[in-house]
């Protein structure tokens, strides 16, 4: 298990759950904008999964390519900064009227090719572990 990894997941995972219960029960008191709540649902989402799979990935590291499996576990990393940390971002923007919001979104496709990425390269480490 790689331990570093393991415990950054589970302090992203636990900044997924509050952010989760925002969504839930506070971001719908500040606006209705349909788009907007889910846009903040598919962050809060894809939070949620790359958490789990760099959690799983952590586990079970020691039968992995060290280097694929870091590579991996950074691109899940940087995804959900990116992805979910500007969808999250768009969301604050879109509801202060912010003009700034255009400026961040084309983040999130970064964040997108960095999920696919990570997926690609952990499935690179099981092929050719130690």
């Amino acid at each position: 298990m790689h331990r570093n990894y393991f415990l950054l997941a589970a302090v992203i995972g636990a900044i997924a759950v509050a952010t989760g219960a925002f969504g839930a029960h506070g971001l719908q008191k500040i606006t209705s904008d349909e788009k907007i709540l889910h846009g903040y649902q598919t962050a809060v989402q894809y939070q949620v999964y790359h958490v789990l799979a760099l959690l799983i990935a952590s586990a079970v590291a020691d039968k992995l390519s060290p280097k694929l499996f870091r590579w991996a576990a950074l691109c899940f990393t940087g995804g959900i900064l990116l992805f979910s940390g500007s969808l999250y971002l768009l969301t604050y923007l879109k509801i202060q009227g912010s003009a700034a919001a255009k400026a961040v979104g084309p983040v999130t496709p970064l964040g997108g090719v960095l999920f696919i990425a990570g997926w690609l390269l952990l499935g690179l480490a099981a092929v050719k572990k130690k």
